[in-house]
């Protein structure tokens, strides 16, 4: 029997010289790489705000795990990377906003700096889709 193993693009050019996805599904397990608050444009979204950037954050995360055949009911873990763990606060609340009747475990932890300074936050998902 062999296993589906599905990677989910987030179009950026940098996925093949770094050599990433932005998920990737394996028989029902998907995960999701680290997400950033990056605009459409390419920009940093709602630079200083970590709530905004936290659904940032999330819409694309969500995103990436519908492409996979997943959904946020599907969600068993979460991880929150915040350069400055004093404002979890603004962060769970939009993490509260997705997950309060979902409860998946979630870690929230201080990181030093992100690739670009101006991410206050990245979210990593891990999900297991349910069979049916």
């Amino acid at each position: 029997m062999d296993i589906e193993h599905r990677i989910v693009s987030s179009g950026s050019p940098l996925e093949p010289q770094i050599g990433f996805s932005r998920a990737v599904r394996t028989g029902n397990f998907v995960a999701v790489a680290g997400t950033a608050p990056i605009a459409d444009d390419g920009s940093t979204a709602a630079p200083g705000d970590v709530y905004a950037q936290t659904v940032r954050c999330l819409d694309i995360a969500e995103r990436a795990l519908r492409e996979a055949g997943a959904s946020l009911q599907d969600v068993v873990r979460t991880r929150v990377m915040l350069t400055d763990v004093t404002r979890w606060k603004e962060s769970a609340r939009a993490h509260g906003e997705r997950f309060a009747s979902i409860r998946p475990v979630t870690t929230f932890v201080e990181v030093s700096r992100f690739i670009d300074p101006a991410w206050l936050v990245e979210v990593e998902i891990d999900a297991v889709v349910r069979a049916g």
